[in-house]
């Protein structure tokens, strides 16, 4: 049962260093937001039905969907927020 326990936390350790949108303890609260957006964004771009979904919804093309879905990806949650270096 214990070594149950340590797999988990293991197997945890290495999600968190092979993915990278897992987050971890010192991750900032924009960050975390702009990894879920671009995963969000990501999995939109890689199911074509729903990039065509998008364009009928938005009167668009397909590919103009395709390119602003791209663009979002850069800065999905605006530029970040200024930090205090002061420790």
């Amino acid at each position: 049962m214990a070594a149950d326990r340590f797999n988990k936390d293991r197997s945890w350790e290495f999600i968190q260093n092979k993915y990278v949108g897992t987050g971890h303890s010192d991750i900032t609260k924009y960050e975390w937001a702009t990894n879920m957006h671009r995963d969000t964004l990501a999995s939109h771009l890689g199911h074509h039905d729903m990039v065509a979904f998008i364009g009928v919804a938005q009167n668009d093309a397909h590919g103009r969907v395709r390119y602003q879905l791209l663009e979002k990806m850069v800065q999905p949650c605006g530029p970040p927020p200024a930090r205090d270096d002061d420790s």
